[in-house]
């Protein structure tokens, strides 16, 4: 992706070049650098180094969306609270008209580009992302319309009764942008034209971000004058630079670098992130069910969670982890499981990418438990936006993978609906099955929370029942923080990470 810069001018900001290791790309300001603001008030630019690169230019649709998330960039009309719970954003209340409307009550707010935010902008913004090719993971299964309801108020329909829609317009790929970010067809521009509390002004490729405070937010003027990102796929590197002083913050520690650093400066944080196998049961050899329960039974997770991840994460024990508190005592037995077949040395492809370090690790490991299985397995590793789309079209046979179940939306079915059914946009398994889009579709269509739970428990079950994903490890993450950081904002959802308290 080429340089991007924001069309309206700013005032120039003075940054100390300093050299970095050559493992890092690009330059951060100097450690005790205060950047000019026109507000009156000054504040230390936050240097970042985040793990994955942009793999769809920054659209807000796909996975890029988390990172303008966590960057502070964009916002939804909702958003999660600790318990997981829908909570005010740009809506600052809503209700339920019927099974299939809901009336949202808007803040006053601008779009970073000084527009306002109307009922009608923000209609438009909900029709573009249904028009998505593929569709926002928190819209499988759900056809939403959106209007203005004159004044201050936002109507949402959907299709068909859906009883967590708040929740599920707390999804990160469903942030509001401005008319603007829409006028290139085929594309989003997500740089100037959000509502966070930072504005994206330039992106350089898939290397670096930078972001300013955005100083007409709606929630208040940010502590950090802006952000200096890099994206650094080595995390030996991104350790390196947390360590020497080149960055303030760094995602996504390797637990093999944990120990490396300073005890206060790591942040370790149960998450609802669970590291997967992922078996293609389109095409090749796992078409057939008989091989994938092969490949399942060859499995050790405890040599996993306790050799790999060293202890930083928990053995796999389904789709949902420790950290969705009421999965374990909901969980059902697998249902209509193959019976498993000899491999007899058959060949598979295992793929996976390394942006989180441990992940080339632990399809070594499942290489070797394959093997000793009986099957003749083709290690491929590469970076995650390079791999996406071939992972995506079946050109693999199998595919490790560590998916946060909740970040899409906070609504528990929502993954299973993205990741398992015949329609889900992203659907690495290729897994069609009858039995299994029952069962999702009728945890969709349960209101009761408590039911809703049980019932995404049920079609759990039935995911699991067809091989099609080998749950491996529920990851906990370790984030470097430095020690004068302060206000950096951790969920187990991985939404946020930097807000309008994060300083230094």
């Amino acid at each position: 992706m080429t340089a991007m810069r924001l069309r309206r001018t700013r005032p120039a900001r003075l940054l100390l070049a300093i050299t970095l290791a050559p493992l890092l790309t690009g330059c951060f300001a100097s450690a005790g650098e205060e950047a000019e603001d026109t507000t009156g008030t000054s504040g230390s630019r936050l240097r970042v180094a985040l793990a994955f690169p942009p793999a769809e230019n920054l659209s807000p649709y796909g996975a890029d969306a988390t990172i303008l998330s966590r960057l502070g960039v964009t916002e939804g009309l909702t958003s999660l609270d600790a318990n997981g719970s829908a909570a005010p954003a740009l809506a600052r209340s809503w209700q339920r008209e019927s099974d299939r409307s809901w009336l949202f009550i808007l803040r006053e707010a601008t779009f970073q580009d000084g527009t306002e935010v109307t009922p009608a902008r923000v209609a438009a913004a909900l029709t573009h992302a249904t028009e998505a090719e593929p569709a926002p993971a928190a819209l499988s299964g759900v056809t939403l319309t959106a209007e203005s309801a004159g004044g201050d108020r936002l109507r949402v329909r959907t299709n068909s009764p859906d009883p967590v829609l708040p929740l599920r317009l707390a999804g990160p790929a469903l942030a509001v942008l401005s008319p603007k970010a829409y006028e290139d067809k085929g594309r989003v521009d997500p740089v100037g034209t959000a509502t966070g509390p930072f504005e994206l002004t330039k992106v350089t490729g898939s290397t670096a971000a930078t972001l300013d405070r955005y100083d007409d937010y709606w929630g208040g003027l940010a502590q950090a004058a802006g952000i200096d990102a890099r994206f650094i796929a080595d995390g030996t590197a991104r350790t390196n630079a947390l360590r020497t002083g080149q960055v303030d913050m760094a995602e996504a520690i390797p637990v093999a670098q944990a120990a490396t650093l300073d005890a206060a400066t790591r942040r370790e944080s149960a998450t609802t992130r669970t590291t997967s196998l992922q078996l293609n049961t389109r095409t090749g050899p796992f078409k057939d069910p008989k091989l994938r329960a092969a490949a399942r039974a060859a499995v050790d997770t405890s040599a996993l969670s306790k050799g790999v991840y060293e202890g930083h994460a928990d053995a796999g024990a389904g789709i949902y982890g420790p950290a969705v508190t009421w999965a374990a005592g909901k969980r059902e037995q697998p249902v209509g499981r193959a019976k498993a077949a000899a491999p007899a040395g058959t060949a598979i492809t295992l793929a996976t990418y390394d942006n989180r370090p441990e992940l080339p690790e632990a399809a070594q490991v499942l290489k070797q438990q394959l093997e000793k299985a009986g099957f003749k397995v083709t290690l491929e590793v590469r970076e995650y936006s390079r791999i996406e789309s071939d992972a995506l079209a079946g050109r693999f046979d199998a595919f490790v993978v560590a998916r946060n179940t909740l970040v899409d939306t906070g609504d528990p079915v929502a993954v299973l609906a993205g990741d398992y059914t015949c329609d889900g946009g992203y659907n690495l398994a290729l897994l069609c099955d009858k039995a299994v889009d029952r069962a999702v579709a009728k945890a969709e269509g349960t209101a009761d929370t408590s039911a809703r739970q049980s019932a995404a428990m049920a079609a759990e079950a039935e995911i699991l029942g067809t091989d099609a994903v080998v749950p491996l490890v529920h990851q906990r993450v370790v984030t470097g923080v430095g020690s004068s950081v302060q206000g950096v904002l951790l969920d187990p959802y991985e939404r946020t990470l930097v807000g309008t308290g994060t300083r230094r």
